[in-house]
């Protein structure tokens, strides 16, 4: 028996397991240090000091956050939305041209979760980043209340069947997190069941990330103030009037309920293999740039290729 072999069954013997599962948990291991180190992209793309300065709003496993400490307000060195047009419209091509390549490698897949407050910026996010982005490679769900079917099922049942196959980008607009924001929130659950849930998710976006499936989320940060403004500017708006539900009134009541439960989403589920992002999001057009350049660095630690070329193709004649 070689060396290697040895330690790994002495290793498997003082753990109290087979030295087949030994191996495997250490394959895994190794497979999501290789995750956390793509999901570090600012480590990986050339530039350790990007601009904005999106590696500040991760959320690391071991330092919670507290909600109310975070300014919604903030803009980094960026003083007003022409100061970030044509940054932007730079982050928009490169998302553009990483998505063709993943899509062409049909190896890896992205989940983009976007979380937030109502009137929190998700759709405007979605329809501002993904510009040009070809539609055949990307696809955007909404989950609302779940079905008698779906209830009839585990609670990510329904959010599972929506997973990128290889080459796709999948946009969650809301997501599995649900099912420890609002149920608890209203107490649709009892606490004991939302609570466990956490590990769950964990242990779900962990499977994920080892089957080539890259997490990426993204809660965007609206304050109280602001999500009244955007309310206000609903009811004044003829063309605007269609977005707004009287069920928004009612959900502004639990505003602090939803930051509790928020932000212990945050920092319960926020892990080296799937990350969240706390985006300043009162201005919309600093939450476009910053989540537009952390997907783009992301990609591009993911590092997507093209495929090989066929054998023979400058031999190739094409016939009149």
């Amino acid at each position: 028996m070689g060396k290697k072999k040895q330690a790994a069954k002495k290793a498997a013997a003082e753990n109290g397991i087979s030295t087949e599962m030994y191996q495997a948990q250490k394959a895994a291991n190794q497979a999501t240090d290789a995750i956390a180190d793509v999901m570090t992209p600012e480590d990986n793309v050339g530039d350790r000091h990007p601009r904005p300065d999106y590696p500040r709003y991760r959320v690391r496993p071991g330092h919670p956050i507290v909600l109310a400490d975070l300014d919604p307000n903030e803009s980094n060195a960026y003083q007003n939305k022409k100061d970030a047009e044509q940054e932007l419209e730079r982050q928009r091509q490169r998302l553009q041209e990483l998505q063709a390549r993943l899509f062409a490698e049909q190896k890896q897949s992205l989940l983009i979760v976007l979380q937030a407050i109502d009137t929190g910026g998700k759709d405007g996010t979605i329809k501002s980043v993904f510009q040009g982005v070809n539609p055949q490679g990307c696809q955007v769900w909404s989950f609302k209340q779940p079905s008698v079917e779906e209830l009839n099922h585990d609670f990510l049942w329904r959010y599972h069947q929506r997973t990128p196959g290889r080459g796709m980008i999948a946009i969650f607009n809301r997501s599995h997190y649900e099912d420890v924001l609002v149920t608890r929130v209203k107490q649709l659950v009892p606490e004991q069941i939302w609570r466990g849930r956490y590990q769950l998710i964990n242990e779900f976006e962990h499977m994920l990330a080892l089957n080539h499936i890259t997490v990426l989320k993204f809660f965007l940060h609206i304050s109280k103030d602001e999500q009244k403004r955007r309310l206000e500017s609903r009811l004044a708006e003829p063309d605007k009037r269609w977005k707004f539900s009287i069920n928004d009134v009612k959900e502004r009541l639990l505003w602090d309920d939803y930051q509790i439960a928020f932000q212990d989403a945050l920092n319960s589920c926020s892990t080296e293999y799937a990350p969240w992002y706390a985006i300043p999001a009162n201005k919309k057009w600093y939450r476009n740039l910053v989540v537009a350049r952390t997907i783009a660095d992301t990609l591009e630690s993911m590092n997507p290729q093209y495929p090989a070329e066929p054998p023979g193709l400058n031999e190739i004649v094409i016939p009149d």
